[in-house]
């Protein structure tokens, strides 16, 4: 097995011979009570479990199926929402940079920018985001095979960071419909670099109501314990305190009360594969 290079994110290190890392928090941030509220409720829960944590969650969620749908509050006040939770937790933050424009103001409050799934491919948005030298977050199209990342990784190297992320968030097939290729985690981790697996997307059915997506929540837990046995570097989790009135992704986050006993599972299995 592979062993990927060392990121540090702040107090965090995540590959090498690291722990299991979370990265988790609510798809999009929907008013700061419950941004700052469920970001406590994660680092203690991590607290009790030893487990490095990354909060994650969205200013704006760009890509939304429907011109109707919940976007968020958008590149100003969502960023003044994650700095409070980084500086008030005392927390690593991340969340999507959808262009260029976004970079500069982004890269002073996130410690990771990450690169959304859709736009994987784009080269001056993976440049400007790498050119920060922030630790950078690459989510996988679903529409890439993963050898294919390796050109992906050459366009942030070319910007001079190796401070970089992979992650894994299903591959399409068909309509409406995401599978997740297990053989894709030893293949990325050839490259070198931690991969991380984005469990909840990968239940996603995109744009299965029509004006929103849909999503297999109770599959969660058999994804996530096969992703941590075949030895990712890290899980990535949307959770909300009650995702059915989630504003965005309720159908595939899980639920905050249950992702203690779900994480105590998963650390089991990293015991026993050995994996870091």
């Amino acid at each position: 097995m592979t062993v990927t290079k060392e990121v540090i994110i702040g107090k965090v290190k995540v590959g090498g011979e690291n722990p299991l890392l979370l990265i988790a928090g609510p798809c999009v941030i929907e008013n700061e009570k419950i941004t700052l509220t469920t970001a406590e409720k994660l680092k203690k829960i991590c607290e009790k479990l030893s487990l490095p944590f990354i909060f994650k969650s969205s200013y704006d969620k760009a890509n939304r199926t429907s011109i109707h749908s919940f976007r968020g509050p958008g590149l100003k006040e969502g960023l003044k929402i994650l700095e409070k939770v980084k500086n008030c937790l005392e927390i690593p933050v991340l969340s999507d940079v959808h262009c260029r424009e976004e970079v500069q103001e982004a890269k002073e409050v996130l410690d990771v920018l990450q690169i959304p799934a859709f736009l994987s491919r784009q080269t001056d948005l993976i440049l400007a985001v790498a050119s920060t030298g922030k630790p950078i977050n690459i989510k996988k199209g679903q529409f890439l095979s993963p050898w294919e990342m390796k050109n992906v990784v050459e366009k942030a190297l070319s910007a001079g960071n190796e401070k970089i992320l992979l992650t894994e968030r299903g591959t399409c097939f068909g309509y409406q419909e995401l599978v997740v290729d297990f053989k894709s985690f030893p293949i990325m981790r050839e490259l070198g670099y931690p991969v991380i697996f984005d469990v909840t997307h990968s239940v996603q059915i995109p744009g299965g109501r029509g004006t929103s997506s849909g999503g297999r929540r109770e599959f969660v837990p058999y994804l996530a314990r096969a992703g941590v046995a075949c030895g990712v570097d890290g899980i990535f989790m949307e959770v909300h305190p009650d995702p059915d009135k989630a504003l965005c992704d309720g159908p595939n986050m899980w639920p905050l009360k249950d992702l203690e006993e779900l994480l105590k599972i998963l650390l089991e299995i990293r015991k026993v594969v050995s994996f870091g």
